[in-house]
């Protein structure tokens, strides 16, 4: 499912728009709460196919013929807000609307005869950029802290100290026991301190996914697993964040990196001057800057599995090693030959940039796990789109694992499918599948219970689109 695009700043609210004294803008109905991420103006009787959700709708209402009806169907597409301009149609905002927008909970704004509607959306975008550019200044300066942090004498707790105080939470590194490694922050409430353990515990655990979350009364609850440089340790990040805009999630996977390389095994000083490399490269420093840390370039990231994997193959001929316990991953010089090693499988990603290096990785992974599923002793990864990168019979697997609880609830499944589709929009999926909005709230209620996910979190939306897609 694809959720529409969003600006990466927080929505404008109402309540600033209406502070602009030069637009007199007045609330007449509702909350000024409401965050505004567009600006749309129609004269339409029935603007709802073509709103995206989100907006300021303005209009002088030229067709309003069925008030009711008009703040029924703009609710229902999901508008933040209905501007209404008096004049040269209305003397007043009808008393009709006032109520119907009163009955839907959508704000309604009266916008007086001397502001044009292009001064209304003007001054939404300036307080968008505004919005945007305290974010982009907050998330770099976030990103500071978290390398000066890293350059302490006792990085890992100052490092957490920072996360948790640019989240307005508590961050802490978990054993694979589910113990406090080191921690910092404000102290959780018993609610909290429970559902943290439990996405812990879930990263943690046998399946180890990358990532956990859910929410508890605002404060979302997350779990990631460190990468493989995290060493023998697994430590587990969990974060309790009072804050999740976007920035917020781009300031605490800055700080998993930071942290993956600071609890890793001793590097020698080569590595380590690749690592200090890559490091500047994911705080923003231009490829420039760091190309002579990382030598020859473009590079090819091969993943390899064996029986010793503390000596990997020596055909590879690289000292760029990192060592885990499923295996190694090895960074060479593009032009270098990769070939097939007795006793092992490897996957070996495209040519890659300096700046492609991350992709480079994904892409050595998948192709492993190819090789794997092929008894084949090498893959390389092959392109053609989104289809290319997962094998069909991996795909049907992990969707049969991941639904299973629904697997005898053919309603259950058709109604996610249609809500998912629908953006999570409860009339439209009502009406889709003909029947009350309430039995639409159950179903989603009861996939969620079986399914055990929260269905409020884009990724697992996301991921579960794909997964009924694959089944």
């Amino acid at each position: 499912m694809t959720q529409p695009p969003v600006p990466f700043a927080p929505p404008v609210r109402l309540a600033a728009l209406l502070a602009r004294e030069e637009l007199g803008l007045r609330l007449v109905a509702g909350d000024a709460g409401a965050g505004l991420h567009w600006v749309h103006t129609t004269e339409m009787a029935d603007p709802y196919p073509y709103l995206l959700g989100g907006e300021l709708l303005l209009t002088a209402g030229v067709q309003l013929t069925d008030p009711e009806r008009f703040a029924a169907r703009v609710a229902e597409a999901g508008a933040a807000a209905l501007g209404f301009g008096v004049t040269p149609v209305y003397d007043t905002v009808p008393d009709a609307l006032v109520e119907a927008c009163a009955r839907h909970g959508l704000p309604l704004v009266e916008v007086p005869p001397g502001t044009p509607f292009t001064a209304v959306a003007r001054a939404v975008w300036a307080l968008m950029v505004e919005a945007r550019h305290q974010e982009l200044r907050r998330l770099t300066d976030a990103q500071r802290a978290l390398a000066t942090a890293a350059a302490r004498p006792d990085p890992v707790p100052a490092v957490l100290r920072v996360l948790a105080a640019r989240l307005g939470g508590r961050a802490a590194l978990y054993t694979p026991e589910g113990a406090e490694y080191a921690a910092a922050g404000r102290g959780l409430t018993p609610e909290e301190g429970a559902a943290l353990e439990h996405v812990v515990g879930v990263v943690a655990g046998a399946a180890r996914p990358a990532s956990a979350t859910d929410r508890v009364a605002g404060v979302r609850l997350v779990a990631y697993r460190l990468g493989a440089a995290a060493g023998p340790e697994g430590l587990t990040l969990g974060l309790a964040m009072a804050r999740h805009e976007e920035a917020d999630q781009r300031i605490a996977e800055t700080a998993m990196v930071l942290l993956s390389l600071l609890t890793a095994p001793h590097q020698g000083a080569d590595e380590a001057t690749r690592s200090t490399a890559l490091v500047r490269l994911l705080l923003g420093a231009a490829v420039e800057e760091v190309a002579p840390l990382l030598g020859e370039a473009p590079w090819t990231v091969v993943h390899a599995r064996g029986a010793d994997p503390q000596a990997p193959p020596p055909a590879l001929g690289s000292p760029l090693v990192d060592v885990h316990d499923a295996g190694v991953r090895v960074l060479l010089p593009a032009g270098r030959e990769v070939a097939p090693y007795p006793g092992w499988t490897l996957g070996v990603s495209a040519p890659a940039a300096a700046e492609d290096l991350v992709a480079a990785d994904a892409q050595a992974a998948r192709a492993l796990r190819r090789a794997e599923a092929a008894h084949s002793g090498l893959a390389r990864h092959r392109t053609g789109g989104f289809a290319a990168l997962v094998e069909p019979r991996e795909a049907a697997a992990h969707a049969r694992a991941l639904l299973g609880p629904l697997e005898d609830s053919p309603a259950l499944v058709e109604t996610l499918r249609v809500w998912l589709s629908l953006h999570g929009s409860w009339d439209r999926t009502a009406t889709a599948l003909g029947v009350h909005r309430n039995t639409v709230r159950q179903r989603i209620a009861r996939c969620a219970a079986l399914l055990d996910a929260d269905l409020e979190d884009a990724q697992t939306r996301m991921e579960l689109w794909f997964a009924l897609g694959w089944w």
